[in-house]
């Protein structure tokens, strides 16, 4: 059986967002990434990243759809002045 690893620290957290650690200490420092403070290095509970994977994973499936959509024809709209 498959244990996952729960608390991350800002480097784990970095690489598992796949963001800059500068970026995840300001989200820390704002508020914005709950985080504990074990007296050495932060911790972070990786499940409050579930609902950001989610649209990210959806997002990219929207942009790959996106690349694959064929361009309509062009027409002319003629004024009925």
């Amino acid at each position: 059986m498959e244990t996952t690893k729960s608390y991350l620290t800002v480097k784990e957290t970095s690489e598992y967002l796949e963001l800059p650690v500068t970026f995840i200490l300001e989200k820390i420092r704002e508020g914005r990434i709950r985080a504990v403070h074990n007296g050495e290095e932060y911790l972070i509970n990786k499940e409050q990243f579930q609902h950001y994977l989610e649209q990210m994973r959806k997002l990219r499936e929207f942009e790959e759809a996106e690349k694959h959509e064929p361009v309509p024809e062009s027409y002319d709209v003629k004024d009925e002045d």
